[in-house]
């Protein structure tokens, strides 16, 4: 772990004030989000980490990256900081969701969408991907026992 101070995942987007268990724009459970000032260090960067292999199973099966070198390569390009270890697909995710309104053509980042996505426009694949995380962080919120949330 680095030892920089974890900011929020906050994306602005808050949907527990309107009584959602899972945030739709974080993806947080409700009560992480109302205790983040609150936790250690240790425990933020495990929320994180959890959103993190979310985000990388579903961005894995909806896409491929056929070219690591070049996606490390592209973001680079544009000073996107990239923290050792982490997926390629969490880093996929981020350049579509970044992209999805410039990019003309997402193999040129090294990625290749899922056959039955290909002549999607980004704009929609983005809206799918935030929707099937969203999905995942609900069903993952739904396996925790109620005496741990």
């Amino acid at each position: 772990m680095c030892s920089q101070k974890i900011k929020t995942p906050c994306v602005g987007l808050c949907s527990t004030v309107f009584g959602d268990l899972v945030c739709r724009g974080c993806k947080r459970f409700h009560h992480e989000i109302v205790g983040w000032n609150g936790y250690s260090e240790t425990e933020k960067q495990s929320v994180l980490l959890r959103l993190e292999h979310v985000l990388e199973r579903v961005t894995q099966g909806l896409v491929d990256v056929f070219d690591e070198p070049l996606l490390i390569d592209k973001l680079a390009q544009r000073n996107i900081g990239l923290r050792p270890g982490q997926s390629v697909y969490y880093l996929a995710y981020h350049v579509i969701w970044r992209g999805a309104q410039t990019i003309k053509n997402i193999e040129d980042y090294g990625i290749r969408l899922a056959p039955d996505l290909r002549g999607m426009p980004l704009v929609d694949v983005r809206t799918l991907l935030d929707k099937e995380f969203f999905i995942l962080s609900e069903m993952h919120y739904k396996r925790i026992p109620l005496g741990e949330r």
